[in-house]
This record gives structure tokens, sequence and C-alpha cells, in this order.
């Protein structure tokens, strides 16, 4: 399948990895070309700069050939804008929109665009969309109660440590992805803006670390 994400943040940029990894192809667009920094050197998909609802933009991306659409940047506007652009124009119906207003949301649900509200795991529920299977966790022992999970994490730990992260998960993080390579954290380790945090912990307290990680860090 080859797959036009529009917006090269937290969630598309780890929305792209994911597709590349189950070997499709990707093209991602982003106003800013210093957002594509956040996928890593071993990115081999197609980089588009421009604003995704742009239909020459999105033909360089190759939309007339995409099998599906993720319109995951920033603005409710722009992503629903490109969503319909894409399904009326170049007839793709495999098209799924991510939106910060649930209201909204439904709204748009009755018009028969997908979306997704900005919610923990929003790149893991925009992959579920798009591809059947959905997403795994990294790692699962044989018994499937201990798991190694890539967890979102909310840009307000951006400068905490991973030791006062650990704490408030109340589980390791055995190691971090930065800028596409593999790093093994000490606790005074500073987390920074597009590191990728990955958690051991039992399969049924994946949920209490999402909720801790996925929202600010409470105010001392």
């Amino acid at each position: 399948m080859h797959i036009v994400i529009m917006g090269c943040g937290r969630v598309g940029s780890r929305l792209a990895r994911s597709l590349e990894k189950r070997g499709h192809s990707v093209a991602i667009i982003d106003s800013n070309a210093e957002a594509f920094r956040r996928l890593g050197p071993g990115f081999s998909g197609r980089t588009v700069k421009g604003v995704g609802f742009d239909r020459d933009v999105l033909r360089r991306a190759g939309i007339e050939e995409a099998d599906g659409f993720a319109a995951v940047s920033s603005g409710d506007n722009s992503n629903i804008l490109a969503a319909r652009v894409v399904r009326e124009t170049f007839d793709v119906d495999n098209v799924v929109a991510r939106i910060y207003d649930p209201g909204r949301a439904e709204v748009y649900e009755r018009l028969g665009i997908p979306t997704v509200a900005t919610v923990r795991w929003a790149s893991d529920k925009v992959l579920r969309r798009l591809l059947p299977e959905g997403s795994e966790p990294v790692w699962r022992d044989q018994s499937g109660s201990v798991r190694l999970v890539e967890v979102h994490v909310d840009p307000g730990w951006v400068g905490r440590t991973v030791g006062t992260m650990q704490e408030a998960a109340r589980f390791p993080i055995p190691f971090l992805l930065r800028l596409g390579t593999g790093m093994v954290p000490k606790s005074d380790t500073i987390f920074q803006d597009g590191d990728l945090a990955y958690v051991a912990c039992e399969a049924d307290r994946v949920g209490d670390v999402e909720t801790v990680l996925g929202q600010p860090p409470a105010k001392n």
C-alpha cells in the first residue's frame, strides 16, 4: 500500500515509521521541513514540504496512486479540508482525519469522514483505520503478561528527567529512541522533544502508563 500522511508531528512521524516497518510505501507532508527530523535517518519514504490540502503538493506525494490518507496535523480545519480534497478530488476512500474537538469529530463522522479525536496513542488509532491489523507492542513475553511498549509522551514531559518519568509511571523506561538512534537512559537523562519512550510493564497496566505519560506531569 502507498499511504500519504499530512503532518510530521509526534503522531504523524510515529505513524509513518510504523507503516514503513510493515513494508508499506509512505509519503509525509509538512509545511515545516525541520519537522522531518522526527522521522530519523532510517526513514526511506518520501518527504514533501507544503500544505496538505494543496492539490499540487498532494500529487507530489503520490496521492493519485495512494491507497490511504491520514491528516494528523495540529489544525482541525486543515485536517478536515485536506481529507475532503483527497476524498472528493482524488477519490481516495481510505481517509482519516485527526480532530482536536470531539464535538466537531462527531459532525464530520456523519459526513462520512472517519475521525480520531486527540487521545493517548492517537497514532495507533489512526493506524487501525488504515490497516486492519492495527498496532502491536514492541515485545511481549510468551505468557502475554509482560510487555515492552512504545508510549506516546505528552510534550509537558520535555525537560524532565527519565527518573522522574519512571517514578511517575511506576515502571522502568529501559531505552529511548532519539533521532532514530536507540539509547539506554540514566535516571538523570533529560527527555527531549522528539524522543520516543519505551516502557516495560505488566500487560494489565499499560493503560495506567499511558494515562500518566500521556498527560502533562503534575505541578509541584
